[in-house]
C-alpha cells in the first residue's frame, strides 16, 4: 500500500485578496512545515490583500502586508498535494481548469457546519471578522486532521 503524504496546500478563492490570503496565513501558522500558498480563480494579479482583510488579520496578529494576488493556473494546481477552495462553485471551476486535480480539491470549510466560506469582499468589517473566525476554525480543523487524525498517513492500494 502507498501512503498519501500531504505536504503542500493551495488555498483558492475568487480574487485572492480576501479569503485565500487569510486562509493561507492561518494554515501556515498551524502547519509550519507545510508548503502553503494561495491563488484566485478570477485572479486580480498583482493586487495587495483587501484593506479590510489586512486590518482584521492584523487585529489577530496575522500580517497580509506582503501578499500579492496570483491567478490560479492548471500548472500551479498540479504542484500541490491538496487544494482547498472556499465555495463549492470554485471546486467546479477548478475541475474545468484542470480535471485531473479534482480528486485533491476540497472545501476549506469541509469540517464546519456551513462548509462554504462566504465572500466578505465589499462588505462591513463585521463580515470580515465573521469570515476570519470561520477561516480560523476551519484551519484548526485541517491542522488537526492533517497532523493527528491521519490524512498524511492514510493508505490506499498501490
Amino acid at each position: 500500500m502507498a501512503r498519501i503524504m500531504i505536504q503542500s496546500i493551495l488555498v483558492v478563492c475568487t480574487g485572492n485578496i480576501c479569503r485565500s490570503p487569510i486562509g493561507e496565513r492561518l494554515l501556515q501558522q498551524k502547519l509550519p512545515t507545510f508548503t502553503i500558498a494561495s491563488a484566485g480563480i478570477c485572479g486580480l494579479a498583482g493586487r495587495p490583500a483587501d484593506a479590510h482583510a489586512q486590518k482584521i488579520a492584523a487585529m489577530y496578529g496575522v500580517s497580509l502586508a506582503d501578499h500579492v494576488a496570483r491567478p490560479l493556473t492548471a500548472a500551479m494546481m498540479r504542484e500541490y498535494d491538496l487544494i482547498l477552495a472556499m465555495e463549492s462553485a470554485q471546486i467546479n471551476r477548478i475541475s474545468l481548469i484542470a480535471p485531473e486535480v479534482r480528486g485533491k480539491a476540497l472545501l476549506f470549510g469541509q469540517w464546519l457546519r456551513e462548509q462554504d466560506i462566504p465572500d466578505p469582499y465589499g462588505k462591513s468589517m463585521e463580515a470580515f471578522e465573521y469570515v476570519f473566525r470561520l477561516l480560523g476554525e476551519a484551519s484548526q480543523e485541517w491542522a488537526n486532521r492533517l497532523t493527528v487524525k491521519g490524512l498524511c498517513t492514510c493508505r490506499r492500494k498501490a
